[in-house]
């Protein structure tokens, strides 16, 4: 039609159309990227993979006695989850003893009956578990046959790092489980 008041040719529409649809899409793709790169700096921690605990310190050897019994010290370490990081966390516990040889020996606090925490009685120089009688020699061994605990207390690794700092591969284990299988 003319140009005093009608319909726009047939062929300007389509080019308007074309204009339009691609206009529209390089606005798409634009906006696509920094949406993109917004959205991978936000996933980025989720993806990372946390590296295997290794040994944390536990005490000196000047703060573990030298009479063969077992003593309870906490274990702290830095934590690191999906974008926060905490520093001394409680993750647990450990019975740290030294043999007569000077060797040192670690036990997981932790019953693998039910998961209870398990008390030294000096008393009887025995471990005994509060929630269901397990009863284990100062070795860790079960000592009573009608114990119900599955296996023997956790024994985890443990080393003297410059001369004088007790360190511990901390490690939880699968409770009520008679293998000793690691939690994540």
């Amino acid at each position: 039609m003319n140009k005093s008041g009608g319909q726009p040719p047939v062929a300007e529409g389509r080019r308007g159309f074309i204009r339009k649809f691609l206009a529209g899409l390089i606005g798409a793709v634009l906006a696509l990227i920094p949406a993109g790169a917004g959205l991978t700096v936000l996933l980025d921690p989720l993806r990372r993979k946390t590296s295997a605990s290794g040994a944390v310190p536990v005490t000196t050897l000047d703060g573990l006695p030298a009479d063969g019994l077992p003593h309870k010290f906490a274990v702290l370490a830095t934590r690191t989850d999906a974008w926060n990081k905490f520093t001394q966390v409680p993750i647990g516990a450990v019975y740290l003893r030294r043999l007569a040889d000077g060797k040192l020996q670690a036990f997981n606090v932790v019953c693998p009956h039910a998961g209870c925490f398990v008390d030294f009685v000096a008393e009887t120089g025995s471990f005994l578990c509060p929630c269901h009688n397990s009863t284990f020699t100062v070795e860790g061994k079960i000592a009573d046959r009608s114990s119900p605990s599955p296996r023997a207390l956790d024994s985890l690794e443990v080393e003297v790092r410059n001369d004088n700092e007790v360190w511990v591969k901390f490690r939880n284990f699968q409770a009520g489980s008679a293998a000793k299988i690691p939690v994540a």
